[in-house]
């Protein structure tokens, strides 16, 4: 299962959930920013490839629909309600993103 993780800039919330779930057997995963400052910066291709896109907040979804509509028609993308307020691997971060990411795995699995 391919899984996308997109934030703002790709600098602290998507590139932590990247490294939480980079060697799960069973997972590919990748991750970038919408924001042109980003990072690693969101493709049609990364979309493509996709499986499942968690974005971070509401906004992403958003913009991601605008700046792709072809690309997400039939994509699963989970907003996960996370704020853009901790750093790379912040324990609490860490912690949230296991949760709730953990919960919507299981439930398609």
């Amino acid at each position: 299962m391919n899984l996308l993780f997109v934030c703002s800039r790709n600098q602290w919330r998507s590139p932590t959930a990247e490294a939480i779930y980079r060697n799960i057997e069973g997972l590919s995963v990748s991750s970038a920013g919408t924001e042109p400052s980003a990072r690693v910066r969101l493709t049609a291709k990364m979309i493509d490839s996709a499986d499942i896109i968690f974005v971070m907040e509401q906004e992403h979804k958003v913009r991601t629909r605008q700046n792709f509509p072809q690309n997400m028609q039939d994509k699963i993308i989970i907003v996960l309600d996370i704020p853009d307020e901790y750093g790379y691997m912040d324990d609490e971060l860490v912690a949230m993103l296991r949760d709730s990411i953990d919960s919507h795995l299981q439930q398609i699995r």
